[in-house]
């Protein structure tokens, strides 16, 4: 089996150039995991590496940021049977107005999942947003860890950082 690193350049997942990410930092590289979740075969090769990984976290739910964890989420919770919770960046002025897609028992444990993590800085505030509703999350499962902070961001809330791909193994090989 192809391994998640080659499945990623060969779908064109890493771009280069000039990019601003969602950190407001600059970089000469871009990890496009949608790229990946738009694949069938690379979404479930996703889906099944972090259910390999799950195996081991008590989780009570899979949780993610819209948008680009939705389809990693999705794809884990059908590959788990575990139930969703999806966080939206803003709350929304109509409907439900809520922030959080998905019902959840407060206390129980929700696993994390991201496409690409650079400082941290959208999931931590998922979590700050999922621990003031009473649920408990100690860890993050990200496809690519680009090694900018994020892991430490993390363990200075109490959780735990774990990449499926690091930046490196994408720029340099394995």
């Amino acid at each position: 089996m192809i391994s998640l690193t080659d499945s990623l350049k060969e779908c064109g997942a890493i771009k280069f150039g000039d990019f601003t990410l969602a950190s407001g930092k600059k970089s000469k590289y871009y990890i496009d995991i949608k790229k990946a979740s738009a694949s069938p075969r690379i979404l479930k090769q996703i889906a099944h590496e972090i259910s390999i990984k799950q195996r081991t976290i008590k989780a009570d739910y899979i949780g993610c940021v819209a948008l680009g964890g939705v389809p990693i989420a999705v794809a884990v919770s059908l590959e788990t049977d575990l139930p969703l919770i999806i966080i939206r960046k803003e709350t929304k002025e109509y409907g439900t107005k809520g922030q959080i897609v998905g019902d959840f028992i407060q206390n129980s444990t929700v696993l994390m999942v991201e496409d690409v993590a650079t400082t941290g800085g959208s999931v931590l505030k998922a979590i700050k947003l999922l621990k003031e509703e009473g649920l408990v999350i100690r860890h993050v499962i990200v496809v690519v860890d680009r090694e900018e902070g994020a892991k430490e961001a993390l363990a200075d809330e109490g959780v735990v950082l774990i990449p499926l791909v690091r930046i490196g193994e994408l720029l340099h090989g394995n």
